[in-house]
């Protein structure tokens, strides 16, 4: 399948508009250019709305809320809905404090997402209604292991049939399903969440991926999980050559999500269909 979504990425340049947060504005940025598409950040509503109808995605990330931004997110989220264009969500933080689960629910009651994209605790917050986010970091209770992975593949499974988005739980393993299928995906390194906003970088990445393959957002969320963490592996690797540190690894990672290419991606790719 990575033959042709990266094929569609790199020869239709996807133009995404990011309204994302202050921390990891420029990575995500640099991401998109990376992986083959374009970025544009606009987050006042009399410039945001204009913005995403020039748009072939719509990224909307919670990690830096104000009262300002929410207004802008949920008419933009609209406009790309009435514009059929991919809108991706990243609750980052949900479960944390009242104002970012308030906001997650308001957006999934009023904007359609065809991705769903955060660790796991921020995933089992939109599904109960509250949960237990440390920060922007997931509960370590609430993570991921071979020992719970069937229970977890048809919990996500689950919460995709109900909101009718696929949904990307992200950390040590990744899922990536919609009601019906369910990839998973053992990519990445453990350094990467030494580096502040790798999640938003990969949101961005998977907006990315979907605009560029209409239709097939499934298969295209789980190549960009699978290219990200794969441009993770391969950045550690450099990083051990170069006695370097995370800064460098920041770098790194970014230079191996510009030099991914579809031989690469399949040689190193951890896959399995559930």
């Amino acid at each position: 399948m990575v033959e042709n979504i990266l094929k569609n990425v790199y020869e239709k340049t996807p133009l995404v508009h990011c309204i994302t947060n202050y921390v990891t504005v420029n990575d995500v940025a640099n991401t998109l250019l990376a992986c083959g598409g374009s970025p544009i950040m606009a987050d006042d509503e009399r410039d945001a709305v204009e913005i995403t109808a020039i748009c072939d995605a719509l990224v909307i990330n919670i990690g830096t809320l104000n009262e300002r931004t929410i207004a802008t997110m949920l008419k933009t989220g609209k406009r790309a809905n009435e514009l059929s264009h991919p809108v991706v969500l990243d609750p980052v933080g949900t479960g944390a404090s009242a104002l970012r689960t308030d906001t997650t629910f308001k957006l999934l009651k009023e904007v359609k997402f065809v991705v769903i994209r955060g660790n796991v605790s921020e995933i089992k917050t939109i599904s109960r209604g509250k949960g237990t986010t440390k920060g922007v970091d997931a509960d370590v209770s609430d993570i991921i292991t071979d020992e719970n992975l069937d229970e977890a593949i048809a919990f996500v499974k689950e919460l995709s049939a109900q909101t009718g988005s696929v949904i990307a739980v992200t950390g040590a393993i990744d899922i990536v399903a919609d009601s019906n299928k369910a990839y998973v995906i053992r990519n990445g390194h453990r350094i990467m969440s030494k580096v502040s906003g790798t999640g938003c970088m990969l949101t961005a990445m998977i907006a990315a991926y979907c605009a560029a393959n209409p239709g097939n957002n499934l298969d295209a969320a789980a190549a960009a999980v699978c290219a990200f963490g794969l441009s993770g592996e391969l950045a550690y690797d450099k990083l051990a050559k170069t006695d370097a540190g995370t800064s460098s690894y920041r770098t790194y990672l970014i230079d191996a999500i510009s030099k991914m290419d579809a031989d690469t991606l399949k040689g190193g790719m951890k896959i399995e269909n559930r």
